[in-house]
């Protein structure tokens, strides 16, 4: 099986530096950009609108972000995510958007024109409701999700760290892989 994989006209399109582990799955309308990481057993499918995943973000191993149409296929959501977000193990983001420097916790699942604003970090096993927005600067945990409390300083550094890291990381897993090709 490929990891990229187009569909009707459309096929993804990667940053030079993103990249896609073996085993996960990009098909049709996905736009990776750089530095983007997108890890074992991960399935990007944008078949019936557009996922954008933004600079430097990464998609954790089993995550499915997939999108939503409508009966004339004239509506629907797109899947974004913004710029230096880790999204979790076992994630699900279907239609929904998720802005800078946010961290989706394992688990959990980001439901239809849900919006998660920058700097939000969400708990493991939460669930956000359709159409839910979520305040910047805080944290959320439960199934529904609330408001528990504002994020420290050391909590919103730790958006860049995480980020960093995973840069770092999928770096060292693409040059083992070029050695193997």
């Amino acid at each position: 099986m490929k990891a990229l994989r187009g569909f009707k006209e459309w096929f993804p399109t990667l940053a030079e530096s993103a990249w896609v582990d073996a085993s996960a799955v990009v098909i049709g309308d996905c736009t990776l950009g750089e530095d983007v990481s997108v890890w074992p057993n991960a399935t990007l499918r944008g078949d019936v609108n557009a996922i954008r995943i933004g600079a430097r973000s990464n998609i954790q191993d089993g995550c499915v972000c997939h999108t939503t149409h409508s009966s004339d296929m004239t509506k629907g959501s797109q899947c974004r995510v913004g710029e230096d977000v880790t999204v979790g193990h076992n994630v699900v983001l279907h239609g929904c958007v998720i802005e800078d420097q946010c961290l989706i916790g394992m688990g959990s699942v980001v439901l239809d024109n849900a919006v998660v604003r920058s700097q939000v970090m969400i708990g493991a096993n939460s669930l956000v409701p359709p159409n839910k927005e979520l305040e910047s600067g805080h944290l959320y945990l439960g199934s529904p999700v609330k408001k528990i409390r504002p994020l420290t300083d050391e909590e919103k550094a730790f958006f860049k760290y995480s980020a960093g890291h995973y840069v770092r990381l999928k770096n060292t897993y693409a040059q083992q892989d070029a050695q193997i090709d």
